[in-house]
């Protein structure tokens, strides 16, 4: 499939709730946006349960319509992967930099796949994936340009809640107690960001955002600075842009977020 139009937009979905902006920019409304909805087995770990994975067709549908998508493109999983599906592709660079690849090191070879099959599939000149996601973003738009495939990856806004809380689906499976604390890897982000921005140094500002999530009952994964592009870990402010991320636990519910600094 491909647009006539000026240019085709492709909005990857793997959850039932958006977690960043997908609409048609204002200023191109000449864009033709196709949101493809797949829950990926590849991205899954055997410990992870896939056939549990929440899905919300009907309420995808009614949502999407309101973002002005003009096609919604719903695979199933014998489309994506036909018996005998023996190839994929695998990346280093910004998936190899010890975040959620060393959480979980089967992720990033799932993504890569089923994107570069979507990519082909659709043909899309522009495509989209949220910040929320950053070291998602960063490595689908590494294999886009590494492979020449033609598509520019643009980051979308994360959204959050009122109280700063990153929408996500997980955030459905949080206690109400848990609810009220899951805000605090939010300021914990925006306390570091702003010690490193007014030049504090960086391991203590990192610290200091690590025990404000802990004391807020997370378990922490992780609570990082990394340059902004690469994702490689930085020792200075002056190594270039930054970018806070935090994945951590709390209860059985892991959350991730990131911030720019």
């Amino acid at each position: 499939m491909h647009a006539s139009a000026s240019g085709l937009a492709h909005s990857p979905r793997y959850r039932q709730r958006s977690e960043s902006h997908a609409t048609k920019s204002h200023d191109r409304p000449d864009l033709t946006l196709i949101v493809s909805i797949f829950v990926n087995p590849t991205q899954f770990a055997p410990t992870e349960d896939y056939s549990s994975y929440p899905r919300t067709w009907k309420a995808d549908v009614a949502r999407l319509a309101a973002e002005n998508v003009d096609l919604i493109w719903n695979p199933d999983v014998k489309t994506m992967y036909p018996d005998g599906f023996a190839s994929a592709i695998l990346t280093d660079g910004p998936a190899k930099v010890g975040l959620e690849d060393r959480i979980r090191p089967h992720f990033f070879g799932g993504v890569t796949t089923v994107v570069g099959k979507l990519f082909t599939q659709c043909r899309p000149d522009f495509a989209i994936f949220g910040e929320k996601d950053f070291q998602q973003l960063r490595v689908v738009a590494r294999m886009a340009r590494d492979l020449d495939l033609g598509v520019k990856v643009i980051g979308s806004p994360t959204l959050r809640e009122l109280d700063g809380l990153a929408m996500s689906s997980r955030n459905i499976y949080l206690s109400p107690k848990e609810r009220r604390a899951a805000p605090q890897l939010y300021s914990a982000m925006k306390e570091s960001a702003k010690r490193l921005r007014a030049g504090d140094d960086l391991a203590a500002a990192m610290a200091g955002g690590s025990e404000l999530v802990a004391r807020a009952g997370f378990r922490l994964d992780y609570f990082e600075v990394r340059h902004a592009d690469t994702l490689a870990p930085i020792t200075s402010v002056k190594d270039g842009p930054m970018r806070i991320l935090v994945a951590a636990q709390i209860g059985t519910t892991r959350l991730i977020d990131n911030m720019a600094v």
